[in-house]
């Protein structure tokens, strides 16, 4: 099981992925969609701290070939997130270039990957510079030390002065208006959360002038029925990737349940690269 990020004023929301063995069914099991004993992973709307969890069954996935349940446990909110709004939201398509903030966390690895093997250019950004190393590594063809490097100029080197087409960004705040620099025209940025606040002020008249789009989503309030449709396109698309080895997940480290607040303290402090799992 995946960690989400909490507070340390109130309760931390319950992770939203799982893994284990299907043990008895609604409808789609009882069809013949998913068998009893059939090793899945799992979106689901919350309350994952647990040894036994339900998920709805279009919201689950075939555990890729060769993957371990540990591994599993950390790829359907990042899969999932990244598809619906890099891919469906962002459109983004092979010969484009793409930035993603927060390269070296859980989505950052996917986003990363996924724009990679689907035939993008990928930059990022990540807080040190081994993170920078590692979205590198990943495939990301520049990092930026945000601490240290301006990522708007650095963007703007990278393509010959165009910009990207489109921004995964979970910063929003004071990197919106700068995001906006960072795009090409035509571009696209996605907002999947508001690390720097939910305010900022912008001038809109690079957004009328060069066709900018600026959108987001979160994947808490959809239905079932939407969550499936990502799951049927990740299934198609994504798990063929995970099956041969192309995209991999990165693991930073794991911990008992029982050591939760533990592995909740490693998030904060942001030292770590990647997801990291309670294992049950």
């Amino acid at each position: 099981m995946p960690l989400r990020a909490g507070s340390g004023k109130r309760p931390a929301r319950m992770f939203t992925c799982i893994e284990g063995n299907s043990r008895r069914g609604g409808a789609r099991v009882a069809s013949g969609a998913w068998r009893i004993g059939d090793k899945v992973c799992a979106l689901v709307v919350g309350g994952g701290y647990a040894e036994y969890v339900a998920a709805p069954a279009p919201q689950c996935l075939p555990i890729p070939q060769g993957m371990d349940l540990v591994h599993a446990a950390g790829i359907p909110e990042t899969t999932f997130t990244v598809w619906t709004n890099v891919f469906d939201r962002g459109r983004l398509v092979s010969g484009e270039s793409f930035l993603v903030h927060g390269g070296s966390s859980g989505i950052g690895t996917t986003a990363i990957q996924l724009a990679r093997a689907f035939g993008a250019r990928v930059f990022a950004t990540a807080g040190s510079d081994d993170k920078c190393a590692l979205c590198e590594q990943l495939g990301a063809e520049r990092a930026f030390n945000y601490r240290e490097t301006d990522f708007v100029a650095g963007v703007r080197e990278g393509t010959g002065g165009r910009g990207v087409d489109v921004i995964l960004d979970m910063v929003a705040g004071d990197y919106l208006a700068r995001n906006i620099d960072a795009l090409a025209p035509d571009g696209r940025l996605v907002i999947i959360a508001m690390l720097h606040g939910a305010k900022s002020e912008i001038s809109t008249n690079r957004i009328l002038r060069d066709r900018l789009t600026v959108t987001g989503s979160t994947l808490r309030p959809r239905s079932v029925e939407q969550k499936g449709v990502i799951a049927d396109a990740l299934r198609e698309h994504v798990w063929p990737l995970f099956d041969s080895g192309a995209i991999r997940v990165v693991v930073h480290a794991t911990f008992p349940l029982a050591q939760a607040a533990d592995a909740h303290r490693l998030m904060e402090s942001s030292a770590h690269t990647g997801k990291i799992i309670l294992v049950a």
